[in-house]
């Protein structure tokens, strides 16, 4: 066998360890019993010491050592590229720091979901005091006298920058502003007034998954208090969540947590258990549920089939036709939640907490001055007071569970969902047509094609440019923002 057949073999039972880790996670947040969360937490550090050890075992640089770069194909390639990556970043990381962020990333989740339900941010700050302190050193082991965030932002989108990423929000934010200005200076259409039974809610969001290609013989959909998508390969799991008069919350959470599940159920099962068997980045993952969720499922020609599906489940719910459904489903608000928000302003929810993150990184921030730097950059960003501590500091769950830099990619995933728009538009010309009768299948298809079948094979920025034709930039997609709120 050679160096690379044996790296390969050791490398599918680490990447199958990992699944399961991630199965834990996915039973925390949706079935496990409150009172297992200490046995929980000590099941993720023994996990997170496995991996650990999988991940800098000395062997790995021995047979790394012994392939020959110049007799791999692409895939082999590929594969060693990430294994490498990986090694050396995981070799930088203490085995004792690692363990101590799964442990603390798992308990630390409870006591975040008990503080945001009591609004009690005090809870939350030992928790986010320690976790804030071990992901200072995790940045300062990674980072070897570089930029210690940029050394976190590395985990979940390669090859950017903490300052690449400012310099794209520094050009996004003015005509975002002035778009929102501009739609919410002008009639906006009424609230929805209605109580939409949930488990009628969750039999539609079961519908939309599957007439988005979600797969439910290798999945399922459960309810959690933040949604997500969890696993890859056979096994990818996604939840949402119900809000008796929000119909949308889990209309749309269920549509982008399907585009993050059907991105990893579409990858080509010969990356099944490699490094090229899950999405390459962060913001490539996002760029698919944020395309599924806007552009597609926010659309004037999908809402309108959507709007009957709507009239079929729950009736007459208060909504006269489907122009004014679109309307209604594209509403901008005032609102202070991340997930819930409009196409337009969501971005801007993003750089606040870009910016605060690397604040803290950098040591200019603590724990305990985060509740009113939040509050004060929600003021002056939105132009009104964040009224409760779910609605402001303790909305995400991003912070509890040690994900520190994943949030760019939020941002990040919506520049290269407005690069692969552009690009679908012209593969797919009669597009509007097929979203008008609730057929998604040739947008999917062709982002499965473009995009989703390759997993890991390419870097993140290099696959958007041969998907799309486009070097991702921000204009595509302000200027899809413009056309359609403006």
């Amino acid at each position: 066998m050679s160096a690379y057949d044996e790296l390969m073999a050791f490398q599918r039972q680490t990447e199958a360890l990992g699944q399961i880790a991630g199965r834990l996670g996915w039973d925390q947040e949706t079935m496990m019993p409150e009172g297992a969360a200490g046995q929980r937490a000590e099941e993720f550090a023994a996990m997170e010491s496995v991996l650990h050890a999988r991940k800098t075992h000395p062997q790995i640089g021995e047979w790394l050592a012994k392939i020959d770069a110049s007799t791999l194909d692409p895939v082999s390639a590929a594969n060693v590229r990430h294994i490498a990556r990986s090694f050396e970043r995981s070799q930088r990381i203490p085995p004792k720091l690692a363990e101590a962020i799964a442990k603390l990333s798992s308990s630390a989740q409870r006591i975040w979901a008990d503080a945001r339900e009591r609004e009690d941010v005090a809870a939350f700050l030992p928790a986010l005091e320690e976790m804030i302190a071990l992901k200072r050193d995790e940045a300062s082991a990674l980072a070897q006298g570089g930029d210690a965030y940029d050394a976190l932002l590395d985990d979940y989108e390669p090859d950017t920058s903490g300052e690449d990423v400012a310099a794209t929000f520094a050009a996004m934010r003015p005509r975002l502003v002035a778009l929102r200005d501009k739609v919410m200076g002008a009639d906006q259409p009424p609230e929805l007034k209605f109580e939409f039974d949930e488990q009628k809610q969750m039999r539609l969001a079961r519908s939309l998954a599957k007439t988005f290609g979600y797969d439910m013989q290798k999945g399922r959909l459960d309810k959690a208090v933040h949604p997500f998508s969890s696993g890859s390969g056979d096994d990818v799991r996604i939840t949402t969540r119900t809000a008796l008069t929000d119909p949308f919350n889990s209309i749309y959470s269920t549509i982008h947590e399907t585009g993050h599940a059907t991105y990893e159920q579409n990858i080509a099962s010969e990356h099944l258990l490699t490094p090229l068997g899950g999405g390459v980045s962060l913001g490539v993952h996002e760029s698919q549920s944020r395309i599924y969720e806007n552009q597609l499922g926010r659309s004037r020609a999908f809402t309108g089939w959507l709007f009957g599906q709507m009239k079929d489940a729950f009736g007459d719910f208060g909504v006269a036709n489907e122009d004014v459904f679109f309307r209604t489903v594209n509403r901008l608000n005032k609102g202070y939640i991340r997930t819930e928000s409009d196409e337009v302003q969501y971005n801007l929810h993003i750089m606040l907490r870009f910016d605060l993150e690397r604040d803290v990184i950098a040591g200019k921030l603590e724990a305990s001055d985060l509740e009113e730097a939040w509050n004060s950059r929600f003021e002056a960003d939105f132009g009104y007071a964040v009224d409760k501590p779910s609605n402001g500091l303790l909305q995400d769950v991003h912070w509890s569970c040690g994900l520190w830099g994943y949030f760019p990619t939020y941002a990040l995933g919506n520049v290269y969902a407005g690069c692969l728009y552009e690009a679908l538009r012209v593969a797919r010309p009669n597009l509007d047509s097929e979203l008008a009768v609730g057929n998604v299948s040739g947008a999917t298809e062709w982002l499965k094609d473009a995009v989703q079948i390759h997993g890991g094979l390419y870097r993140p920025t290099e696959l958007i440019e041969r998907a799309s034709g486009l070097v991702p930039s921000e204009g595509p997609l302000l200027g899809y923002l413009e056309r359609k709120f403006g």
